[in-house]
Protein backbone atom coordinates (compact mmCIF):
# COMPACT_ATOMS: atom_id res chain seq x y z
CA UNK A 1 0.00 0.00 0.00
CA UNK A 2 1.35 3.31 -1.13
CA UNK A 3 1.46 6.57 0.51
CA UNK A 4 -0.88 8.23 -1.83
CA UNK A 5 -3.50 4.96 -1.25
CA UNK A 6 -3.16 5.63 2.27
CA UNK A 7 -3.91 9.32 1.48
CA UNK A 8 -6.88 8.69 0.15
CA UNK A 9 -8.26 5.98 1.49
CA UNK A 10 -8.50 7.92 4.79
CA UNK A 11 -9.69 10.84 3.50
CA UNK A 12 -12.80 9.07 1.82
CA UNK A 13 -13.48 7.72 4.87
CA UNK A 14 -13.39 10.96 6.75
CA UNK A 15 -10.43 9.36 9.45
CA UNK A 16 -8.40 11.34 11.52
CA UNK A 17 -5.61 9.38 12.81
CA UNK A 18 -5.39 9.40 16.50
CA UNK A 19 -1.70 9.98 18.29
CA UNK A 20 -2.26 8.62 21.38
CA UNK A 21 -3.04 5.70 19.96
CA UNK A 22 0.04 5.43 18.20
CA UNK A 23 -1.50 5.60 14.88
CA UNK A 24 1.43 6.14 12.62
CA UNK A 25 1.98 4.09 9.46
CA UNK A 26 4.36 2.32 7.60
CA UNK A 27 4.10 2.86 4.57
CA UNK A 28 7.50 2.50 2.31
CA UNK A 29 7.71 -1.17 0.45
CA UNK A 30 10.85 -1.81 1.31
CA UNK A 31 11.08 -1.38 4.86
CA UNK A 32 8.16 -4.00 5.05
CA UNK A 33 9.99 -6.42 2.63
CA UNK A 34 12.96 -6.24 5.58
CA UNK A 35 9.83 -6.84 8.24
CA UNK A 36 8.37 -9.67 6.75
CA UNK A 37 12.33 -11.40 5.40
CA UNK A 38 12.80 -11.05 9.20
CA UNK A 39 9.90 -13.08 10.46
CA UNK A 40 11.13 -15.80 7.97
CA UNK A 41 7.72 -16.64 6.31
CA UNK A 42 6.86 -20.23 4.97
CA UNK A 43 3.35 -20.91 3.40
CA UNK A 44 1.10 -22.25 6.47
CA UNK A 45 2.97 -20.06 9.08
CA UNK A 46 0.53 -18.81 11.83
CA UNK A 47 1.54 -15.40 12.42
CA UNK A 48 -0.28 -12.84 15.13
CA UNK A 49 -0.14 -8.96 14.23
CA UNK A 50 -1.12 -6.44 16.34
CA UNK A 51 -1.84 -2.64 14.97
CA UNK A 52 -2.20 -3.50 11.30
CA UNK A 53 -4.19 -0.13 10.65
CA UNK A 54 -4.92 -0.46 7.15
CA UNK A 55 -2.99 -3.39 6.49
CA UNK A 56 0.13 -2.65 4.79
CA UNK A 57 1.81 -5.29 6.50
CA UNK A 58 -0.72 -7.93 6.46
CA UNK A 59 -0.57 -7.76 1.92
CA UNK A 60 3.22 -9.25 3.20
CA UNK A 61 2.21 -11.47 5.33
CA UNK A 62 -0.81 -13.16 3.70
CA UNK A 63 1.60 -12.91 0.37
CA UNK A 64 4.07 -14.67 2.07
CA UNK A 65 1.52 -17.75 2.33
CA UNK A 66 1.10 -17.03 6.49
CA UNK A 67 -2.24 -17.34 8.09
CA UNK A 68 -3.14 -14.17 10.03
CA UNK A 69 -4.60 -13.55 13.30
CA UNK A 70 -4.89 -9.66 13.45
CA UNK A 71 -6.13 -7.83 16.08
CA UNK A 72 -6.98 -3.82 15.48
CA UNK A 73 -8.36 -1.72 18.13
CA UNK A 74 -9.54 1.38 16.30
CA UNK A 75 -12.96 0.30 14.61
CA UNK A 76 -12.52 2.06 11.96
CA UNK A 77 -9.40 0.75 10.40
CA UNK A 78 -11.06 -3.01 11.10
CA UNK A 79 -14.41 -2.14 8.81
CA UNK A 80 -11.79 -0.55 6.37
CA UNK A 81 -9.45 -3.16 6.42
CA UNK A 82 -11.56 -6.18 6.34
CA UNK A 83 -13.04 -4.53 2.89
CA UNK A 84 -10.09 -3.74 1.48
CA UNK A 85 -9.10 -7.09 1.74
CA UNK A 86 -12.31 -8.36 0.87
CA UNK A 87 -12.04 -6.43 -2.38
CA UNK A 88 -8.63 -7.75 -2.85
CA UNK A 89 -9.16 -11.09 -2.69
CA UNK A 90 -12.26 -11.36 -5.10
CA UNK A 91 -10.02 -9.81 -7.73
CA UNK A 92 -6.92 -12.12 -6.94
CA UNK A 93 -6.62 -15.76 -8.40
CA UNK A 94 -5.60 -17.05 -5.07
CA UNK A 95 -9.06 -17.75 -3.83
CA UNK A 96 -7.85 -18.87 -0.10
CA UNK A 97 -6.29 -16.05 0.61
CA UNK A 98 -9.53 -14.24 2.48
CA UNK A 99 -9.50 -17.25 4.21
CA UNK A 100 -6.17 -17.17 5.96
CA UNK A 101 -7.18 -13.84 7.68
CA UNK A 102 -8.98 -13.60 10.95
CA UNK A 103 -9.44 -10.18 12.13
CA UNK A 104 -10.50 -8.92 15.69
CA UNK A 105 -11.51 -5.86 16.89
CA UNK A 106 -10.12 -5.48 20.17
CA UNK A 107 -7.69 -3.84 23.01
CA UNK A 108 -5.00 -6.00 21.95
CA UNK A 109 -3.20 -6.37 25.45
CA UNK A 110 -6.34 -6.80 27.01
CA UNK A 111 -7.38 -9.77 24.84
CA UNK A 112 -4.04 -11.39 24.93
CA UNK A 113 -4.90 -11.02 28.82
CA UNK A 114 -8.05 -11.82 28.50
CA UNK A 115 -7.70 -15.01 26.18
CA UNK A 116 -4.83 -16.73 27.92
CA UNK A 117 -3.37 -19.91 25.39
CA UNK A 118 -0.24 -21.11 23.98
CA UNK A 119 1.46 -19.39 21.56
CA UNK A 120 4.16 -21.80 20.54
CA UNK A 121 4.19 -22.76 16.96
CA UNK A 122 3.12 -19.16 16.29
CA UNK A 123 5.31 -16.09 14.88
CA UNK A 124 4.35 -12.31 15.82
CA UNK A 125 4.96 -9.79 12.98
CA UNK A 126 3.48 -6.16 13.90
CA UNK A 127 3.88 -2.65 13.63
CA UNK A 128 3.08 -2.00 17.56
CA UNK A 129 0.82 0.92 18.57
CA UNK A 130 4.09 2.93 20.19
CA UNK A 131 1.93 3.84 23.00
CA UNK A 132 2.14 -0.12 24.48
CA UNK A 133 4.53 -1.34 22.74
CA UNK A 134 6.70 -2.72 25.71
CA UNK A 135 3.56 -3.99 27.90
CA UNK A 136 2.78 -5.80 24.84
CA UNK A 137 6.14 -7.77 24.21
CA UNK A 138 6.37 -8.30 28.04
CA UNK A 139 3.02 -9.60 27.92
CA UNK A 140 3.75 -12.30 25.30
CA UNK A 141 7.77 -12.94 25.76
CA UNK A 142 6.60 -15.82 28.12
CA UNK A 143 10.06 -18.28 28.18
CA UNK A 144 7.75 -21.36 28.10
CA UNK A 145 4.69 -20.32 25.61
CA UNK A 146 5.60 -17.31 24.27
CA UNK A 147 5.53 -17.40 20.13
CA UNK A 148 8.92 -18.93 18.84
CA UNK A 149 9.75 -15.63 16.68
CA UNK A 150 8.67 -11.99 17.38
CA UNK A 151 9.38 -9.16 14.83
CA UNK A 152 7.83 -5.78 15.78
CA UNK A 153 8.27 -2.46 14.75
CA UNK A 154 9.16 -0.15 17.80
CA UNK A 155 10.29 3.26 18.91
CA UNK A 156 14.15 3.22 18.54
CA UNK A 157 14.61 3.44 22.71
CA UNK A 158 12.15 0.91 23.52
CA UNK A 159 14.62 -1.65 20.54
CA UNK A 160 17.99 -0.34 22.59
CA UNK A 161 16.24 -1.17 25.63
CA UNK A 162 15.11 -4.57 24.77
CA UNK A 163 18.52 -5.65 23.39
CA UNK A 164 20.80 -3.89 26.18
CA UNK A 165 23.43 -5.70 27.85
CA UNK A 166 24.47 -5.29 31.68
CA UNK A 167 26.20 -2.39 32.87
CA UNK A 168 24.49 -0.13 29.91
CA UNK A 169 22.41 3.10 30.43
CA UNK A 170 19.70 1.32 28.51
CA UNK A 171 19.65 -2.09 30.59
CA UNK A 172 16.11 -2.33 32.63
CA UNK A 173 13.21 -3.71 33.35
CA UNK A 174 11.79 -4.63 29.87
CA UNK A 175 15.61 -5.55 29.24
CA UNK A 176 15.81 -8.82 31.51
CA UNK A 177 11.86 -9.48 31.63
CA UNK A 178 11.71 -9.80 27.56
CA UNK A 179 15.54 -11.60 27.43
CA UNK A 180 14.74 -14.12 30.00
CA UNK A 181 12.98 -16.25 27.18
CA UNK A 182 14.18 -14.27 24.19
CA UNK A 183 17.40 -13.53 22.84
CA UNK A 184 18.23 -10.81 20.11
CA UNK A 185 18.02 -12.07 16.58
CA UNK A 186 19.03 -8.81 14.52
CA UNK A 187 17.53 -5.11 14.27
CA UNK A 188 17.63 -2.33 11.87
CA UNK A 189 16.80 1.25 12.12
CA UNK A 190 13.84 3.00 10.15
CA UNK A 191 14.02 6.41 8.97
CA UNK A 192 10.83 8.94 10.45
CA UNK A 193 9.89 9.69 6.42
CA UNK A 194 8.87 5.88 5.76
CA UNK A 195 5.55 6.60 7.99
CA UNK A 196 2.45 8.74 8.24
CA UNK A 197 2.11 10.29 9.65
CA UNK A 198 5.26 10.96 10.10
CA UNK A 199 6.37 9.94 13.73
CA UNK A 200 8.80 12.57 16.27
CA UNK A 201 10.53 9.48 17.33
CA UNK A 202 13.01 7.48 15.42
CA UNK A 203 11.88 3.83 14.92
CA UNK A 204 13.68 0.69 14.62
CA UNK A 205 12.73 -3.51 13.82
CA UNK A 206 13.79 -6.08 16.24
CA UNK A 207 13.88 -9.45 15.64
CA UNK A 208 13.89 -11.77 19.01
CA UNK A 209 13.71 -15.24 18.95
CA UNK A 210 12.39 -17.36 22.18
CA UNK A 211 14.66 -19.43 23.68
CA UNK A 212 15.29 -23.39 23.10
CA UNK A 213 15.73 -24.01 26.95
CA UNK A 214 13.33 -22.51 29.69
CA UNK A 215 15.64 -21.64 32.46
CA UNK A 216 12.23 -21.08 35.18
CA UNK A 217 9.15 -23.23 36.57
CA UNK A 218 6.18 -20.92 36.65
CA UNK A 219 6.75 -20.55 40.14
CA UNK A 220 10.40 -19.52 39.85
CA UNK A 221 9.27 -17.23 36.65
CA UNK A 222 6.70 -15.44 39.13
CA UNK A 223 9.20 -14.49 41.43
CA UNK A 224 11.76 -13.73 39.19
CA UNK A 225 9.33 -10.91 37.83
CA UNK A 226 8.95 -9.85 41.43
CA UNK A 227 12.73 -9.42 42.07
CA UNK A 228 13.82 -7.63 38.49
CA UNK A 229 10.96 -4.89 39.43
CA UNK A 230 11.66 -4.36 43.16
CA UNK A 231 15.78 -4.30 42.24
CA UNK A 232 14.99 -1.94 39.29
CA UNK A 233 12.43 -0.03 41.53
CA UNK A 234 14.97 2.85 42.63
CA UNK A 235 17.67 2.50 39.87
CA UNK A 236 20.42 4.60 42.10
CA UNK A 237 19.89 2.41 45.57
CA UNK A 238 21.62 -0.68 45.91
CA UNK A 239 19.59 -3.75 44.64
CA UNK A 240 20.34 -5.34 47.98
CA UNK A 241 18.79 -2.77 50.38
CA UNK A 242 15.60 -2.72 47.99
CA UNK A 243 14.96 -6.75 47.56
CA UNK A 244 15.12 -6.45 51.88
CA UNK A 245 11.54 -4.99 51.51
CA UNK A 246 10.06 -8.10 49.87
CA UNK A 247 12.61 -10.99 51.36
CA UNK A 248 14.59 -11.73 54.47
CA UNK A 249 18.10 -10.07 55.54
CA UNK A 250 19.34 -13.66 56.56
CA UNK A 251 18.49 -15.37 53.27
CA UNK A 252 20.16 -12.38 50.57
CA UNK A 253 22.98 -12.25 52.75
CA UNK A 254 23.62 -16.45 52.16
CA UNK A 255 23.12 -15.41 48.53
CA UNK A 256 24.54 -12.59 47.63
CA UNK A 257 28.26 -14.04 47.85
CA UNK A 258 26.91 -17.51 46.22
CA UNK A 259 25.95 -15.38 43.37
CA UNK A 260 29.42 -13.04 43.42
CA UNK A 261 27.30 -10.07 43.54
CA UNK A 262 28.88 -6.96 45.74
CA UNK A 263 26.92 -5.89 48.69
CA UNK A 264 26.64 -2.50 46.26
CA UNK A 265 25.52 -3.48 43.37
CA UNK A 266 22.56 -2.21 41.47
CA UNK A 267 20.29 -3.36 39.29
CA UNK A 268 21.75 -2.37 36.20
CA UNK A 269 25.11 -4.73 36.77
CA UNK A 270 23.62 -7.24 37.71
CA UNK A 271 23.10 -10.30 34.75
CA UNK A 272 20.25 -12.40 33.36
CA UNK A 273 21.93 -15.47 34.83
CA UNK A 274 22.41 -13.83 38.32
CA UNK A 275 18.37 -13.03 38.16
CA UNK A 276 17.41 -16.49 37.27
CA UNK A 277 19.82 -17.61 40.30
CA UNK A 278 18.38 -15.49 42.76
CA UNK A 279 15.04 -16.23 41.85
CA UNK A 280 15.31 -20.17 41.98
CA UNK A 281 16.65 -19.35 45.55
CA UNK A 282 14.24 -16.83 46.43
CA UNK A 283 11.50 -19.48 44.89
CA UNK A 284 13.13 -22.56 46.63
CA UNK A 285 11.95 -20.40 49.95
CA UNK A 286 8.55 -20.36 49.55
CA UNK A 287 8.43 -23.78 48.56
CA UNK A 288 9.56 -24.51 52.39
CA UNK A 289 7.75 -22.08 54.11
Amino acid sequence: MKLHEMRELLAARGIQLTRSLGQSFLHDGNQLRRIAALAELRPGDRVLEIGPGLGPLTDHLLAGGADVLAIEKDARLAEVLRERLTASCAASPDATTASRLQLIQDDALAWLRREARDWRGWKMASNLPYSVASPLLIELADPEHGPDLMVATLQLEVVQRLVAAPGSKDYGISSVLVQLGYEPAGSFKIPRTCFFPEPDVDSGCLCLRRRTTVALTPPQHRVFGRVVKRAFSERRKKALKLLRFDWPTDVLAEAWPALNLPEDIRAERITREQFIQLARRLASLHELC
